[in-house]
């Protein structure tokens, strides 16, 4: 499923590529997403739309950092999950290390189900211990692994084993009591626990799973195929259907179409591609259907079932199915589809009718006799909620070879731009340049060679800088006035606002009116107020050092006065003077993104590896011992980790390998920050 020419030329999965096979009489829509930090977004947009998980972990390694950013994602959105131990056969491998990595850093319960005959090179199967079996694979069929032979465990195969394997079986089946009623009247009522059957274990099992209480465990070696059949049919066994997951919000659309499209991709021949999750209805190649995000109508020319880069045209999709389809050209990631807009309508009609039900039903719980409030809030249609988009910290200059290609790199970068919801394009106003921010080095090493080998563009990236961040050290307020006359009109604005601190708030999201007796505000209407949180915005996105975006800042307006005929822009241009020079009075700062740090190195390296992090300004959280080597947890300043990935196979002679994502930002020492403005501005800050 790895067929960019990116992936193959380096070995990892860039982008999420979905497939459809069928499995014992099951159709499964598999989307296999990538593991590497910079490219999360492609993990999140799969798990928007996916009703349950396998989560593939190193069975030497275990959670991984990267692992519990992952998981984090998958509880976010309810995802039922199953963990894979892979690569029993590689040395250091341990079910008993993985198991207690899942308890410690994701809080999880694990179920183990499987036990490996073998260890390290000599793993040849599994101990299935709901049906009590093995299964074992021939050590000459190397690489196929489609036969195996199952047979009943026994204490010919080793009494050490079959009192591992009962005792394992006891501790399932104890593990299930505590969290399935049924299982546990079966223990509570004296049933023996061989004599509990296969089938009442793997129902408990999928009751659990679908609830979340517990988190399946099986193991195996996909490289030879050893384990995948079980694992197969354990995700048809235990994660949930289409039908077992509850769209509440599916039911407001009744027959009529609920899509969500998660996924953007450009076809040389085809055009765009649209990937979409029916969730309600169905679609049919040809129809014509309403983006309700664009409030537009498009036609589909196309439905294409995919499989990896192979599409096959298909005539008709029902809910419950992953599709892409050709021929929605303004349709992009996050936006919910519908049969037309009359659907939309009964939809929004159907939601308000069922909040105002509940809105009903709270106020005659607390007997409150009052109405309005949520009545005057404004309208929302129900639409699916849009992914969570992290911030880019690595930004660059982007340019053409000659201004001959700079339409086609526009181009390029639009297309990539849809497809890659993570990618930030914008043109400097002052220099005229394109910026591009990405999630990494390698993040943005791809979006190059991309735009090299599919558009046929050799594009020169600048120099990779760090995406800081702006905040104050204290509150600061400021007035001004804004009377200017423009033509037959005069517009008059008078401010007075405050920006204070405030480190809960990450962004900005509304200016807190705080009238006064002398300045009661009386004037202010909702249009002026979202023109004053637009030039605050503004004002915001630009910090008074460098031009960073701040964060960590509260604004409060004091005052406010206007005249009639006044335009909501004239509001917006002295709500950007007045915060501009607040900002300059409240002592700006600059902050760094800090990267949350996972190395793992031999032994024999590990004092170089923690003399290295020493002169890179980290702060080592742990150093733990693995079978394998030394797990080092670091938080270190992104600033120091370019080109790491060189640095560290250099000095551990390529033994060493390491994770990171973004931990927090983390306000800069005074001659860090002055040296970061002097090689930006060529001024020494006075």
């Amino acid at each position: 499923m790895d067929y960019m020419e990116q992936e193959r030329d380096r070995g990892i999965t860039i982008n999420s590529a979905a497939i459809t096979f069928h499995w014992n009489h099951h159709k499964i829509n598999l989307i296999d997403t990538p593991g590497h930090v910079d490219f999360t977004v492609e993990v999140e947009r799969t798990l928007r739309v996916l009703d349950g998980s396998v989560a593939v972990l190193d069975a030497s390694a275990g959670v991984e950092a990267q692992t519990v950013t992952v998981w984090q994602q998958a509880e976010n959105y309810s995802v039922p999950c199953m963990v894979y131990l892979n690569k029993m056969d590689k040395q250091g491998a341990s079910v008993q290390h993985c198991l207690r990595s899942l308890q410690e850093k994701l809080r999880v319960s694990p179920l183990l189900l499987h036990l490996p005959l073998g260890v390290e090179r000599d793993f040849s199967g599994v101990v299935d211990l709901i049906h009590f079996n093995t299964l074992s694979w021939d050590p000459s069929q190397s690489y196929d692994g489609r036969t195996f032979t199952t047979k009943p465990l026994s204490v010919s195969d080793g009494s050490e084993l079959y009192q591992e394997a009962a005792k394992a079986r006891t501790a399932l089946i104890g593990q299930l009591a505590d969290h399935d009623d049924h299982i546990a009247d079966l223990v509570l009522g004296e049933v023996k626990l061989e004599d509990i059957s296969a089938d009442d274990i793997v129902s408990a099992i999928r009751r659990v799973t679908l609830a979340r209480k517990v988190v399946p465990v099986l193991c195996g070696s996909s490289l030879k195929n050893k384990g995948v059949q079980p694992l197969m049919d354990s995700i048809v066994s235990y994660l949930p259907s289409p039908k077992d997951r509850n769209y509440s919000f599916a039911d407001y659309y009744n027959t009529d179409l609920c899509a969500f499209a998660f996924k953007v991709s450009h076809d040389p021949q085809r055009g765009p591609l649209t990937y979409l999750r029916l969730y309600s209805g169905s679609l049919k190649s040809g129809a014509t259907i309403y983006n309700i995000n664009r409030q537009n109508t498009e036609k589909t020319s196309r439905i294409l079932q995919v499989y990896a880069d192979e599409l096959h045209d298909i005539s008709r999709a029902v809910a419950g199915n992953i599709v892409a389809v050709a021929g929605l050209k303004q349709t992009l990631t996050g936006d919910t589809l519908t049969s037309s807009q009359s659907a939309a309508k009964a939809a929004a009609k159907a939601w308000r009718r069922q909040q105002e039900q509940q809105q009903k039903t709270q106020q005659h719980q607390k007997g409150e006799q009052e109405e309005g409030g949520e009545e005057d809030a404004e309208e929302v249609s129900p639409v699916l909620a849009a992914m969570n988009v992290p911030a880019p910290v690595f930004f660059c200059s982007i340019e053409p070879p000659s201004m001959a290609y700079q339409k086609n790199l526009e181009h390029a970068l639009e297309c990539l731009q849809k497809e890659d919801p993570s990618l930030k394009v914008e043109v400097n106003a002052e220099t005229g340049q394109t910026i591009l921010s990405g999630m990494g080095e390698l993040h943005l090493d791809i979006v190059q060679s991309r735009i090299h080998k599919e558009y046929g563009i050799e594009a020169d990236l600048g120099p990779l800088q760090i995406a800081y961040r702006e905040t104050i050290s204290q509150g600061a307020e400021a007035s001004e006035v804004l009377d200017k006359t423009l033509g037959d009109r005069n517009h008059f604005v008078r401010l007075r606002m405050s920006v204070t601190a405030d480190p809960d708030s990450t962004h900005f999201r509304q200016v807190t009116v705080a009238p006064s007796r002398d300045n009661p505000i009386n004037y202010l209407r909702p249009p002026q107020l979202k023109a004053l949180n637009n030039g605050v915005k503004s004002a915001l996105a630009n910090g008074p050092l460098l031009g960073f975006p701040l964060i960590h800042v509260a604004v409060s307006l004091h005052e406010f006065q206007t005249r009639p005929g006044t335009s909501l822009a004239m509001v917006a241009a002295c709500a950007v003077q007045c915060i501009t020079k607040a900002l300059r009075e409240a002592a700006p700062h600059l902050l760094e993104p800090m990267m949350e740090l996972e190395i793992n190195t031999n032994e024999d390296y590990l004092h170089t590896v923690m003399g290295d992090l020493s002169q890179r300004r980290s702060h080592i959280d742990s150093v733990q011992s693995r079978q394998s080597g030394k797990l080092v947890q670091a938080v270190t300043p992104l600033s120091e980790l370019r080109g790491y990935s060189t640095d560290l196979r250099t000095i551990t002679s390529g033994t060493s390998s390491f994770s990171m994502h973004l931990s927090h930002y983390q306000p800069m020492g005074t001659d860090e920050q002055n040296r970061l403005i002097e090689s930006v501005t060529g001024f020494a800050p006075s």
